[in-house]
């Protein structure tokens, strides 16, 4: 009973200081929810492309689908009977489409981040990660038994001064970012880190693009297609649970790291593959990535349209993508501005500690290429009259 207090105690402080987190009850219509009979404009989604309430599009899958090809359970490990063929397509049309020799899927972004690193390292490993890469990355690291510095957010020359200072100490060096971060909706300059990385022959790049697979580059493979860059990222992981409206995530690599994986990575050897049904939605919407174009210019106008705008009123406002933070500061003063949102009709929610350090909590507006000019254009007229930084 002591340990129930001990949580019930943590659970006050955390709600007397407004970050107490509680599971949302709704109901989701198109490009709107419905909290407690209030239908809202939904900007707090990760479906980054619209893709996941396109009935046209599910429509259309629905129609490739039999009772012999609707596979609701893989029913084991890829390792033992749960490899099913179309498995294998999509890890074939991906290598495919970046142009790699391989790819492989797992069933999370999660899994992906905390499975590929302690398979990868060892005690004579370092680990260079920017500092704001996200938890499943913080904890793969965690996870593995190699040592970690996290070098200031997008900070390169100190990066570059923590390769000179460390490359012939360690049997290897993994740098680790984010393409797009999660919480400022910044930018990791690729090109520059692939061309540290050239400079050491044991240094490995690790680049996750979770929050740009689907909405950066001409055929949407990501901020490496656009930059350019895709051979020279070791570990190039993605997710297909935003911008691909799925469920899943993957990694593009050389043939060697794919099966080393196979062999090493725990978060897929001792898991139950993903269902079937959900890969085939996955290669389904993967193969129509490159004829969305005209969804990511869209998405990628109103995000512009939405910093600028808050960049106007004040607000820091970082970053240069469909992820637009609005930095409030203390949480009780973001909290009562998302629910004001909320009142007006726009469901933007409060980002608090510790998923961004104190002092920086904020409402973080993501963007769907659902979302019409108009919408941003009533949205930033409310911002205008109703707040003030």
């Amino acid at each position: 009973m002591d340990t129930i207090h001990e949580m019930q105690q943590e659970l006050q402080h955390l709600e007397e200081h407004s970050n107490l987190r509680r599971l949302p009850k709704m109901v989701h219509d198109g490009r709107h929810v419905i909290v407690n009979g209030a239908r809202m404009l939904n900007l707090s989604s990760n479906d980054y492309l619209g893709l996941a309430s396109d009935r046209s599009l599910r429509e259309e899958f629905l129609r490739t689908l039999t009772p012999d090809t609707f596979l609701p359970a893989s029913s084991s490990s890829r390792l033992l009977t749960g490899n099913f063929t179309v498995y294998e397509e999509l890890e074939a049309e991906l290598a495919h489409l970046f142009g790699t020799e391989a790819a492989l899927i797992f069933n999370s972004g999660y899994h992906a981040n905390t499975g590929i690193l302690p398979a990868v390292s060892d005690a004579r490993t370092l680990i260079l990660a920017d500092k704001l890469v996200h938890a499943s990355l913080i904890d793969g690291i965690r996870l593995s038994a190699a040592k970690c510095v996290r070098y200031r957010h997008n900070d390169l020359a100190q990066l570059e001064r923590l390769l000179k200072e460390h490359h012939s100490a360690y049997r290897r060096i993994i740098i680790v970012t984010e393409s797009i971060f999660s919480m400022d909706g910044d930018r990791a300059d690729l090109q520059a880190l692939a061309g540290l990385k050239r400079r050491y022959d044991n240094v490995l790049l690790y680049v996750d693009e979770a929050h740009a697979f689907g909405v950066r580059g001409k055929r949407g493979l990501g901020c490496a297609e656009e930059s350019g860059c895709i051979r020279d990222i070791d570990f190039l992981v993605g997710t297909f649970g935003k911008a691909a409206a799925s469920v899943g995530a993957y990694i593009v690599c050389r043939k060697t790291v794919r099966e080393y994986l196979v062999n090493r990575m725990r978060t897929l050897i001792f898991t139950t593959g993903l269902p079937p049904v959900n890969i085939a939605w996955t290669l389904f919407v993967v193969r129509r990535l490159a004829d969305m174009q005209e969804r990511r210019e869209h998405l990628a106008h109103i995000g512009r349209t939405l910093r600028e705008a808050l960049q106007a009123r004040g607000y820091t406002c970082p970053g240069a993508s469909h992820i637009v933070p609005m930095i409030v500061g203390q949480s009780a003063d973001t909290v009562l501005q998302a629910e004001a949102l909320q009142r007006h009709g726009f469901y933007a929610l409060p980002v608090r500690p510790p998923t961004v350090p104190e002092g920086t909590s904020r409402i973080r507006f993501s963007l769907t290429a659902e979302i019409r000019s108009e919408e941003i254009e009533e949205l930033t007229n409310y911002l205008t009259v109703h707040t003030q930084t």
